[in-house]
This record gives C-alpha cells, structure tokens and sequence, in this order.
C-alpha cells in the first residue's frame, strides 16, 4: 500500500476513462480508486480515515450527481482534509462551481467537455501542491513524477531554511549550554548503539594524540582536562593549551588528514566521546538537529583557540618567528576544517535583508498607525496619495543633491527645516506650500509632518519589496560564491543597488555620518543582483572597521580612462585602515583582517572580485592606517560587441 491514495468519483464512462489515463503514469506513487457512486466514495473515505490518507479526490458533478458536496464534507474528515480537490462539472452548473469555490473547498474546476491533454497539468500541479505541504521529508521521491522543478526548489528552500535556523538560532546560546546540548545529543545516539565503545573513560597521562604522527580520530571532551604539548627547536615538550569539557582534541589532522600537530595527554580521569571519520558521519546524518548544534560548538572551538594562541601563548615560544610560523599554521588549518563555512556565509549574507524588512516593518506598523488616526481634514488627501507612490517608485537623491536644492529655497522660505522637508519630499515647486511656508512656517511644518508619513511608508515599502527580492534570489544562486549565478545580464541603473543596500544597514549607520555623491552616469549592463552582493560587502566592511564616530562616503563617477568608457563607483571609510603589507592578501579565498568581535569567514571580498571580474571590472584598494580605507571598483560601459560575448 502507498502512503497516499486518489480518489475518482465518476458515473460517466468517458469521462472517467480520461481521467483514468491521465492518471496511468501515477500508480507507482500513489493507490488510485475507481468508484461509480457518491455511496461507494463515503464508504471509502470513512474506511479508509485510520489507514490511508487521500492525496486528491476527482468528483463529477452534473444531472443529479452531487460531487460538489462529498468535496465539501472532506473538511469534515480530519485525515484527508489536506486533499487536493478537483471538480469535473458541466458549464450550467455555475452554482455549484460557485458554492463550493466560496466554502474554501475546491482547488480546481474543470468543465465538461475535456480531454487528457487539459486535465493532465492540473493534476500535476494540485498533487506537487499536496505533496510538498504534507510530505517535506521524502518530497523528492515524488520528483520523477510530479512538477520536478518545484519538488527540487521545494527540498532546497526547506534545507536552506533548516540550516539558516541552526546557524542563526544559536548564536545567542552561550558556551556552556551548547555544551551541554551537544554532549546530550550524542549520549542520546549512542545509548541506542555502542558498538565502537566510542564513550569511553581515560585515566590520567592517557595519550590521544602524537604530535607528527597520523590521527584517525576526533575527541570530544565531556569530563575532565586534557593538556596539549609541542616541541620546540631543542626537541622539549612545552605546553601549549589545556582542554576542558566541551573542547575537541585532533580537530586538525582529523579534518585534513595530515600528521598531528601536536600531543596531547589527560591530566586527570577523563571521559570523551571517541569518532571515527565513518562513526561521526553516521552521528552527524542521524539527527539534523545536531549538525548544526555541532558546526556552531566547532567555530566557537576553532575562535576560542585562535584567541588563547595570540593572546596568551605568545611567551611559550621560543622566538617570534617559530611562533608565527605555528600561529599561521593553526590559522590555515582552523579554516579549512570549519564545517558548513559556506552555508553559514550564505546565512550571514541573508540576514542583512531579513534584517531590513524587519527594521522596515516596525516603521511601516508605526506609520499605518499613525495614518489610521490622522486627522485628513488639513491635508491635501491627493498630493499624500501621490507622495506614497512617488516613494514606492522614486531614487532618493544624493545627499550633496539635497543640500543643495534646499540652500537655493531656504532663499525663499527662510526656515532651513521647511526648505530641507519640501526638498526630500520633492515639493520644491509647489507654490501653494512655498507661500504657507513664507506665512506660516509652523503650519507648513504640521502639515509636512504629515506628507512625511506617506512618504516614508511607501519609502519603506519599496525597500522591503526590494530585499525580500534579492533573499529570493540569493537561496535560488546557493552556488552564488563560486559562480554568481544564472542570473541574466541587463540594463540597470547602479544607484538604484547601492540605495537599497544602504537601507539594509540604516540601523547601523544611524549612528555615523554618510555621505552620497552621485554623478550622472549611463545604464549598466549587467547584473545588478551579483553587483548588489559587490556593495553589500564593501560597505558591511567599512561598517566593521569604523571608529566610534564613523564616517561614510560613497561615490559615483562616470569617467574615460585609454579610450574606454567606465562607471567608477568609490567606497571611503575613516577605519582603521590596512596595512601595506596586507592589501594584496584581502581577496584571497578566507583572508580576513575582521577584528575580535566581528564575524569573518574571509569570503566576501573574494566574492566581490569575481563579481567584478565577470564585468570584466577590476577593484582597487588605497588605505592608510588609523586613517582610512577607499575600495574603488571600475566598471566598463561595455561596447554591443563585447555585450554579445558576455
């Protein structure tokens, strides 16, 4: 028996029989039943209710034979309530179609006559419906079946999201209680099965791993200490670092298989959790749950022990070059045996959007609020109507833009409030409110106030259409950071990307100056959603490095360099700036110079240059220290025949 059943009610031959055939290609995924009478279907449902839940149920409705009502009394039935229904019905029959369409209990009407050729695509559509809603774990089973694009697009966004809530939800967990929460999951796996004796008890001085010598194992710690030693240039074992509970031993040489690093021993009675490569996949594939429990106790393993090596074990070695060669080596191996680096990168790349529509929602509840409750009859209901589509459609302009539109009227206004407000609502020429400004500034301020509320919300509004578009695009490009995406070329106005990707980070720039300065420049052909990840990064970057009082510039440029045309868009921070010596290294795969407390898998501005690059672009890098730091990138405006390569 199939996990799920179709239920075919007909009492006219043909029509059955063309139903029958559609449904010939489905009878290895599902039990498909044939019945002539509403009788018989009851009788099947109730039977049926503690066994086999229906997928779909097709009824005929016409002279007397009331399909329309069994589809209704599914909703009576808790067990096929989920079923798709299909109503099969003559074109006089418009109240019944009607009747059912408004009880919420058919999804699909067919009228008679048909053929297989029209009722083959519902059927595909209404059962890739059902299964996705009611079967999300063995959704690809149906795949070679049903509508595979979905299914596939389907399984993908069900992974992503399972693995964006892991990544994400743990973060705020502190260490001991991931701790704890790991330490739980593989008791719990292991007391069903022990048979590689993988919980095991040291005593003291026990040696789990020698230092230069092949490592097969991974060490969990969930009592006791182990101590990690190395030698130095005389052959001298000298202590590195001591493990506790929660730690993990021969992470290293386990992950990449080279010889390891170092030696350690237990200092005391010692429990672990003992894995093998074949052992730990079985536990990591058992328990969705627990890859990403284990993935984020793993990052904070890997940070906690880069930490401890510059800053606390710098005495124990025996010159700064033997210790700088060691800390390299932990750095590259640490990066290389994180586990889900991309997936996480991905994650952190989401959560800027989601971040934004967020913020973005808070301001449209407040604003909706306060247009329920405002008082329309000072207000010129027309002009806020066409403020709020103006701001759902509009470019804002530059902030040098503004500035100087409201010197010029704050001539004639006087107050430099009204002259800034009339300005960012695009009112500058409005006579009518140009006069009350000049007669009654604190009436023109009220009523602007309330412009301003329209304005804002349908402002907000773009900006959420705008990132719940680029999240969408961003899980459909998973492989996005080695190859951009399917995503095609076209024309596109480069401003339009570099603003929405400042509201993304409008609650961080709040607090900090920011400064835009747009010059005209031509339609780009390109693609706007990989560049948009371009401007993500630089500016995420610049944010990261700010001092206390940060300072923002972002510019554009249209420009002739050797004879061809270039879009040059400069990215300007007054961070900490880098190094000479390290400017070259940033766009190398997992490079990354974040400071302690900012997370950096070392990804995006490798990304950028292959963004870059794809427009046959480069990027350029000017800083000074404790100064500042200018990311420039050049875009050709490419000739038709180079547009044609591409």
């Amino acid at each position: 028996m199939k996990r799920f059943a179709i239920l075919c009610v007909f009492n006219d031959e043909s029509s059955k029989q063309a139903v029958r055939t559609s449904l010939a290609s489905f009878q290895h995924a599902f039990d498909i039943r044939y019945v002539d009478s509403l009788e018989q279907a009851r009788e099947i449902i109730n039977s049926a209710a503690n066994e086999q839940p229906l997928a779909m149920v097709v009824a005929q409705h016409y002279n007397g034979f009331e399909g329309s009502k069994l589809l209704i009394e599914l909703e009576h039935n808790i067990i096929h309530t989920p079923a798709r229904r299909i109503l099969i019905s003559s074109e006089q029959d418009f109240g019944a179609i009607i009747s059912a369409v408004n009880l919420g209990r058919l999804d699909h009407c067919e009228t008679l006559p048909f053929d297989t050729d029209s009722i083959r695509p519902v059927i595909v559509k209404e059962l890739t419906s059902f299964i996705i809603d009611q079967d999300k774990d063995n959704v690809l089973n149906y795949a070679y079946v049903l509508d595979q694009k979905r299914i596939l697009r389907s399984h993908i966004d069900e992974k992503v999201q399972h693995y964006q809530r892991g990544f994400i939800d743990y973060h705020l967990v502190s260490d001991k209680e991931l701790t704890e929460k790991v330490i739980q999951s593989l008791r719990e796996f292991f007391a069903v099965s022990d048979e590689s004796n993988a919980c095991r008890t040291y005593s003291s001085d026990h040696l789990l791993t020698k230092e230069g010598e092949d490592n097969r194992f991974l060490w969990f710690i969930t009592e006791g200490e182990v101590a990690l030693y190395k030698k130095d240039d005389f052959g001298e074992q000298r202590e590195v670092v001591r493990y506790g509970k929660g730690n993990i031993v021969g992470g290293m040489s386990f992950v990449t298989g080279e010889p390891s690093f170092s030696t350690g021993l237990t200092l005391c009675q010692t429990e672990v959790i003992k894995l093998d490569r074949d052992i730990f996949a079985q536990v990591m594939n058992s328990n969705t749950e627990l890859l990403p429990l284990f993935t984020n106790l793993l990052l904070r393993h890997f940070n906690r022990r880069l930490q401890r090596s510059i800053f606390t074990k710098l005495e124990l070695q025996k010159t700064i070059e033997s210790l700088e060669v060691a800390h390299q080596q932990l750095i590259e191996r640490e990066k290389m045996a994180v586990l889900g680096q991309l997936v996480a990168g991905v994650a952190h790349e989401i959560n800027n959007p989601i971040a934004a529509i967020m913020r973005g929602t808070e301001v449209v509840i407040q604003n909706v609020q306060k247009l329920v409750e405002m008082d329309y009859q000072p207000i010129d209901k027309s002009m806020s109507e066409n403020l709020f589509k103006h701001a759902l459609s509009s470019n804002p302009l530059s902030t040098a833009e503004l500035r100087k539109r409201a010197r010029e009227l704050e001539k004639q206004v006087t107050d430099r409030v009204v002259a800034k407000k009339l300005v960012n609502l695009g009112l500058e020429g409005d006579m009518n409110l140009i006069n009350m400004a000049k007669s009654a500034p604190d009436k023109a301020k009220a009523l602007l106030k309330h412009y301003e509320t329209h304005h804002q919300t349908g402002s907000t509004l773009r900006s959420m259409d705008n990132c719940s578009k680029r999240i969408a695009e961003m899980v459909k490009s998973l492989k996005g950071y080695a190859r951009p995406g399917e995503e095609h070329f076209q024309y596109a106005n480069i401003h339009e990307g570099i603003d929405d990707t400042l509201v993304m980070f409008e609650n961080k720039l709040k607090f900090h100056q920011v400064e835009k300065a747009y010059t005209d420049v031509p339609l780009l052909y390109c693609q706007p959603n990989a560049l948009q990840q371009v401007w993500t990064n630089l500016i995420s970057n610049a944010i990261d490095a700010f001092p206390e009082h940060g300072e923002l510039a972002v510019k554009t440029a249209h420009t002739l360099l050797d004879g061809q045309s270039w879009i040059k868009v400069s990215v300007q921070d007054n961070g900490s700036g880098i190094p000479l010596e390290l400017q070259e290294k940033i766009f190398t795969l997992n490079f990354t110079t974040k400071k302690e407390g900012h997370f950096g898998l070392g990804i995006g501005l490798s990304v950028c240059q292959q963004v870059v690059s794809l427009h046959q672009g480069r990027i350029e890098v000017e800083s000074q220290p404790d100064k500042f730091t200018i990311m420039t990138v050049w875009l050709p405006v490419l000739q038709q025949s180079i547009k044609e390569s591409l």
